[in-house]
């Protein structure tokens, strides 16, 4: 394994042994090579191996004990198709959304700007996290216009049924298309701690406008995903 002179050896092992587990090469209930096999392969030493089997197993994607085989889990990423709302998780995993915080703020400049207005104009914000299988996955601020949210169910701290396109309808703003911009990159602090990521883990951000008719925006969502939790799908029509 050539040496990238940045990461750690253990960080770089780990990342091989991510890739062949994600890519299903290393299916499920597989056995890892051993540590003399890994410790060969790699030239490296055995602490090393120990090290970057810890890191995968942080991630959930091995499991082992001292003495005893590591092989790989089940656990995958949830897979969330572009351009689908809302987004669908991958079956069998167990989902739990919880609400954090519904009130009124200071629109950032991102969500300011599609909306529209002056960054710092009051706009309606529902926060909110997403578990998968106990464990926080995601986290998602959502924002709609103040005069919009004020006195609906938007404003309230409770659980929307049928989610918010369905409320947005119900108070004439369909949601006709979403547009997506989707980047990765390192997480905050307060990312960090909230979504408990294991070490070297960036996250995704998912920013999405929702637009109703005469192409008005109406509810712009910052997803801030788990890196190693999600997957994106894209279905494309053929050209011509």
């Amino acid at each position: 394994m050539p040496d990238d002179g940045h990461r750690s050896r253990q960080r770089q092992l780990a990342g091989d042994l991510r890739a062949l587990i994600l890519a299903g090469d290393i299916g499920p209930g597989r056995r890892l090579p051993s540590t003399a096999e890994l410790t060969r392969r790699y030239a490296v030493g055995n602490q090393t191996v120990t090290r970057a089997l810890g890191i995968l197993k942080a991630e959930g994607l091995v499991t082992g004990h001292k003495g005893k085989s590591v092989v790989s889990t089940g656990r995958r990423p949830a897979v969330v198709r572009a351009g689908h709302y809302p987004s669908p998780m991958t079956p069998g995993r167990d989902a739990v959304i919880r609400l954090l915080r519904v009130g009124e703020t200071a629109a950032p400049a991102q969500v300011a700007h599609a909306f529209g207005i002056p960054a710092g104009d009051p706009v309606a914000v529902r926060h909110q996290v997403l578990d998968l299988d106990g464990e926080p996955a995601e986290l998602v601020w959502a924002y709609y216009p103040a005069a919009v949210a004020r006195g609906t169910a938007l404003a309230e701290s409770r659980r929307l049924r049928g989610g918010s396109p369905t409320v947005l309808a119900a108070l004439g703003h369909p949601l006709r298309h979403v547009v997506d911009q989707v980047s990765v990159r390192p997480a905050t602090v307060a990312e960090f701690v909230a979504l408990r990521l294991p070490e070297d883990i960036p996250v995704l951000r998912q920013f999405r406008i929702a637009y109703t008719d005469g192409d008005r925006p109406i509810e712009v969502t910052v997803m801030i995903k788990a890196g190693q939790q999600f997957e994106i799908r894209y279905e494309l029509p053929a050209p011509g």
